[in-house]
């Protein structure tokens, strides 16, 4: 469920991006009371860009490890708790020896 945010995000990063660099190449710069440097558009767009499809990366690489946990019989929960049952098991057969 998270990878869907995380989608949502990449793809609003991506559309403001989109939007600074082409306010970096419209005329609009030399508009009386606008932002006038267009190098400075251009780099917040390559920079949201950037950190859109970086966004992009982490909500793939989650959706990745939700499917994965989905896959895992009982998920991560069950096999933890089974870890932590052999473990105490253990813990109790060694003070019955000893």
């Amino acid at each position: 469920m998270l990878s869907r945010n995380l989608y949502i995000l990449a793809a609003t990063l991506i559309v403001f991006s989109l939007l600074c660099y082409v306010l970096g190449f419209t005329g609009i710069t030399h508009e009386p009371g606008a932002p006038s440097d267009s190098s400075l558009w251009r780099t917040i767009g390559i920079v949201l860009l950037l950190l859109g499809l970086f966004v992009a990366l982490l909500g793939v690489l989650q959706g990745m490890f939700e499917q994965a946990e989905r896959r895992t019989p009982g998920g991560q929960a069950n096999i933890r708790r089974e870890h932590l049952r052999q473990r105490e098991s253990g813990k109790n057969e060694r003070k019955r020896r000893g």
